[in-house]
């Protein structure tokens, strides 16, 4: 415990900087130690101040790495120490750069997902969603690295004809994490909706997506009737495929100023192509796959319909399910084999993965205290183990624990 002699010895500004460079595991542990240390880290000032310097050093040694990146991914099995099967569901880190793929982490994932899947992650931290009727309006915000999640509650649509998909991004010029649903209705229903997310305000607003206020003028294309799952978050926005029953464009979400936009995409509309987008090289692209190829498109200048590019043709004997880019341009895909590793237009190789609900790429693996001060709201809970809370001496941190708050060791 620090004594008081050492608080006296110690300004609180040096004990401040000192904590923001600790990593995430000593500073949750250093939350038990004294009311003061609590008080400092649990700070959301402090929180913003630790989050920005992992976020610059992030970057920092991302820019110097000699690897590609990782990959993180749920296993369909997870296999425990001795070799057996387990129902657990684990969410498991590993380095890209090397064929046995060294895992760097590894976070069982709380029950109380069972029914949701990942559909996005930023800067630590996770956003689970259910595509099922009766839950896709609860959403989940998950810290795994402080054993922390935030629950969600948006609009509940009676419709039994509504589809919901979902984005996540990180705000960088509001330093904020930022929530979509993208809500349609298919037949002759409402126009479709966006419900809008601000973690630093803890609040929702609603906006009505139709082609004029897309385009700013009725081109007569008709409601929007569907948007695909998968967004992508590439030059300060997400993105999705939509279409109208004559028009299939890309929808554009400006994650700053809650702006949306119709971009074209690189093909005819006659063309009855199953599209998704990915991120190659910081650059936005699309995939398809036809004949007997796999078509790659990229955008090589951002927001510019002429600069889409036909970057590859991959043969490929059947369709794939695409996951994702490494930085380093590989393609990640699913085979009848397991994960496989392509480097475009020829180099292909098998993961050491055997199989995966969910995969996605990060070229850092930041940890933070993100959703750390939200013990206020008690749509919080500190999740891990699911053991018994186990609460420390009341003299020692009494306020450590919020009413609202369990802790799990």
């Amino acid at each position: 415990m620090m004594s008081q002699a050492m608080r006296e010895r110690v300004p609180y500004d040096v004990v401040n900087d000192i904590f923001g460079l600790l990593p995430v595991k000593s500073l949750t542990r250093f939350r038990s130690v004294s009311k003061t240390c609590n008080s400092i880290i649990s700070d959301p000032t402090f929180i913003s101040t630790h989050f920005n310097l992992n976020l610059n050093l992030t970057k920092s040694l991302t820019s110097t790495n000699t690897h590609s990146g990782y990959l993180l991914y749920t296993p369909t099995v997870t296999v425990t120490e001795d070799h057996s099967s387990s129902t657990s569901k684990q969410l498991c880190t590993v380095v890209c750069n090397d064929p046995t793929l060294p895992p760097v982490s590894k976070f069982e994932i709380p029950p109380i997902f069972d029914e949701f899947s990942i559909v996005g992650f930023c800067n630590s931290v996770f956003c689970l969603a259910s595509y099922d009727q009766d839950l896709n309006h609860i959403i989940y915000l998950w810290n795994p690295s402080i054993r922390k999640f935030k629950k969600l509650r948006s609009t509940l649509f009676l419709y039994s004809n509504v589809t919901v998909v979902f984005g996540f991004a990180f705000d960088s010029k509001n330093n904020d994490f930022k929530v979509l649903r993208l809500i349609t209705f298919r037949e002759k229903k409402p126009q479709a909706e966006a419900e809008i997310y601000t973690l630093s305000t803890d609040s929702w607003r609603k906006v009505i997506l139709t082609m004029e206020s897309l385009r700013g003028y009725e081109p007569n294309f008709g409601s929007i009737v569907s948007i695909l799952p998968r967004s992508v978050f590439c030059n300060g926005a997400l993105h999705f495929i939509a279409n109208t029953c004559v028009h299939h464009f890309i929808l554009s979400f400006d994650v700053h100023d809650e702006t949306f936009h119709e971009m074209k995409m690189p093909l005819p509309q006659n063309y009855a192509l199953s599209f998704q987008l990915a991120v190659f090289k910081g650059l936005l692209a699309i995939i398809y796959f036809f004949h007997g190829l796999c078509h790659f498109w990229v955008m090589e200048e951002y927001g510019v319909v002429g600069s889409w590019t036909r970057k590859f043709l991959i043969p490929m004997d059947s369709p794939h399910d695409f996951y994702c880019c490494t930085d380093n341009g590989e393609l990640i895909f699913k085979s009848a084999n397991g994960l496989v590793s392509i480097n475009p237009p020829r180099s292909r190789s098998i993961l050491a993965i055997e199989d995966a609900n969910w995969v996605g790429f990060s070229a850092n693996s930041m940890e933070s205290l993100v959703l750390l001060d939200q013990g206020t709201l008690r749509r919080i809970v500190a999740v891990g183990t699911w053991k018994p809370p186990v609460r420390p001496n009341p003299n020692q941190a009494s306020s450590h624990f919020p009413p609202s708050i369990s802790s799990l060791v």
